[in-house]
């Protein structure tokens, strides 16, 4: 029996819309630009949204790729996503951030950690700049070690650990988050050099060694509180993470 095919009208409106860049294990399939008006701070803010999908199959035959997602059960495996404002592809001025998913702090509001307040103060910052992209990373929950591994490191930070201590007692490292994927896309919508807003030289580094031309760094800290005090000490004691008025290295 012949294989049955997709919709045409299904197909002219998603053929332009779904890019492939190649990666070492397979591809990204990148589809988008969507347009997301989105609530930040009671003003609705149009952003164009795109998301980015790995894939093992390298094929502009987006038809073939489309058909197998119903099967695949994609709603059991998270997708990045990046949230673009202004003319990021030519403009000569933009911000990037590079925001780690974070379960409890983006959606509950939770106050031991600076995760919601870094996501909607980088939203803002960029908005008010006029150009900029949030890559929104969805396998960095607890800097890469998974929501219910971060929910036994959370049980071992109400026991003493910090949250060094309580990664690396479960067993992972301090920070196992890859900005590989991030990258590659980011290089396919602009080409131009970019602000990262950032206090996690990681995060420098990862652009730096992809050859990615940097104007500057923005620190992002606030929202400090008692129940966060602790975190954000060791953000910047143990995991290196620069202060507020350290610059973005040049060498």
């Amino acid at each position: 029996m012949a294989e049955a095919k997709l919709d045409s009208k299904v197909m002219s409106l998603l053929e332009d819309k779904i890019q492939l860049i190649e990666t070492e294990k397979g591809a990204i399939y990148l589809v988008g630009p969507i347009k997301l008006p989105v609530n930040l701070y009671g003003e609705t803010v149009e952003f164009q949204w795109y998301c980015w999908l790995n894939c093992d199959t390298v094929t502009d035959n987006y038809e073939q790729i489309i058909k197998t997602l119903s099967s695949a059960n994609l709603a059991e495996h998270q997708q990045s996503s990046v949230l673009v404002y202004g003319d990021f592809a030519e403009n000569d001025e933009a911000l990037i951030r590079m925001h780690s998913i974070c379960h409890t702090g983006d959606i509950f509001g939770s106050k031991r950690c600076d995760c919601g307040f870094q996501l909607k103060q980088s939203m803002k910052m960029i908005v008010k700049h006029g150009t900029g992209a949030l890559f929104y990373l969805a396998n960095h929950e607890g800097r890469g070690i998974g929501l219910f591994s971060k929910a036994m490191a959370y049980i071992l930070q109400e026991n003493g650990f910090d949250t060094v201590e309580a990664n690396e007692g479960l067993g992972f490292v301090d920070d196992a988050r890859n900005y590989d994927d991030a990258i590659l896309v980011l290089k396919r919508l602009r080409t131009k050099p970019v602000t990262l807003i950032t206090n996690n030289p990681k995060k420098l580094a990862a652009l730096k060694d992809a050859g990615l031309p940097l104007n500057d760094r923005i620190p992002l800290w606030g929202d400090i509180s008692e129940y966060n005090e602790k975190y954000l000490q060791t953000k910047v004691n143990r995991s290196g993470h620069l202060r507020q008025n350290e610059g973005c290295p040049n060498d």
